[in-house]
């Protein structure tokens, strides 16, 4: 007799069609949830990125230095080569004012000024220290809000800033130095304390004992790794440390340039996007910029300029100074060292080597006198 019903192992072929229809429903609901999935982590990651662009962007400050100044300046510089005007800004608003100590009469003044050249091949950068006390002409300016500020025959560098703001200062750096300031670059107290400690601070070494209680710098001899609030006290010392004078000061800050650079270096930030972010939000937040350098397009492109530089590819150099026969707390310019400084840099070739040689000590690597090593 025959048996009409299927073996047990036998599925009917309309069964098996069935079977095969619920069998691809599953894998296309399967391959549907893994696109949908893929493309919402692309817009997600999309979404933060554009976040990171939106958050940086938001935090830096520009200042349209060309529309102030006019046409009436030294000619924009050609074939690669650019300066940038750097200022540390001793403003005690917000939260410098717990930092920065002493007081401005509620005004700003550049407590650090630093003329960065960067040769043609982009590989190479001289670094010029301008002390704040040095007296210079300054030129009549306007102000950030319209305002007129008359020229000054002779008043301390630093000033120009605290009447004019930031095109007050290029257009008496550029004044000084026959130079164009392509760039201008500021960076607060708080923002350089946050910044360093962002890249986990830096280690700096000094040979004395450095005890300032303007600053509040307490070091002994030896290597030190320094956070936020002792980094930005060392580049601020200078009654602690040499003769208490702007021009050892300037030294320290020559040595954190470096310390920073280095530990920048060191930490591979490429390679880590949560601390690129971390880093890249405290220098924005702390930074004023001029109006062609102020977004994260335009400063991704200069730091990809500048990213051949290293702590060993700069020339740091103070501005030659004499005292001033007006005044013996106050320098001008060492003539003919000063005018050569700037038409090397105008040049785009090295700083005489003479100029170099003859550069103020660093304080904090000075050989200690037998009195001090019996006092340690």
């Amino acid at each position: 007799m025959t048996d009409n019903l299927s073996s047990p192992d036998e599925t009917p072929p309309g069964r098996r069609a069935r079977g095969h229809r619920k069998e691809r429903t599953r894998r296309s609901k399967v391959l549907r949830a893994a696109a949908f999935t893929l493309a919402g982590l692309l817009v997600v990651g999309a979404g933060a990125g554009g976040y990171a662009y939106w958050k940086l962007n938001g935090n830096i400050k520009s200042v349209d230095i060309n529309a102030q100044l006019g046409t009436a300046r030294p000619p924009a510089s050609t074939g690669g080569a650019f300066n940038v005007l750097v200022l540390g800004s001793d403003s005690r608003d917000g939260s410098n004012g717990s930092l920065a100590g002493g007081d401005t009469g509620g005004t700003a003044r550049s407590d650090t000024a630093m003329v960065v050249h960067v040769n043609q091949a982009h590989d190479h950068a001289t670094v010029v220290s301008i002390p704040r006390d040095t007296l210079v002409a300054r030129p009549a300016c306007t102000d950030s809000k319209g305002v007129a500020v008359p020229a000054a025959r002779s008043a301390m560098f630093n000033s120009a800033f605290e009447v004019g703001g930031p095109a007050c200062a290029v257009k008496t750096t550029e004044a000084l130095t026959g130079l164009r300031m392509d760039h201008f670059v500021q960076i607060d107290f708080a923002g350089f304390a946050g910044l360093i400690d962002s890249i986990g601070g830096v280690d700096v070494t000094t040979t004395v004992n450095i005890h300032d209680k303007d600053s509040g710098l307490d070091l002994s001899a030896g290597q030190h790794h320094l956070g936020g609030d002792q980094a930005l006290a060392f580049v601020r010392t200078r009654h602690g440390v040499g003769d208490g004078s702007d021009l050892g000061r300037i030294e320290l800050q020559k040595q954190m340039v470096k310390s920073m650079m280095a530990q920048v270096k060191g930490i591979g930030l490429v390679s880590n996007p949560a601390k690129l972010f971390s880093v890249a939000d405290k220098l924005t937040k702390s930074m004023t910029t001029d109006s062609d350098i102020g977004s994260v397009t335009s400063l991704m492109g200069l730091a990809n300029t500048l990213k051949g530089i290293g702590p060993d590819d700069m020339t740091m150099v103070t501005l030659p100074v004499v005292t001033a026969p007006s005044d013996p707390n106050r320098v001008v310019e060492k003539k003919p060292d000063a005018a050569q400084v700037w038409a090397a840099l105008g040049s785009d070739q090295a700083v005489p080597q003479a100029i170099v040689s003859s550069q103020p000590a660093n304080p904090a690597d000075s050989v200690p006198s037998p009195g001090a090593k019996a006092a340690r």
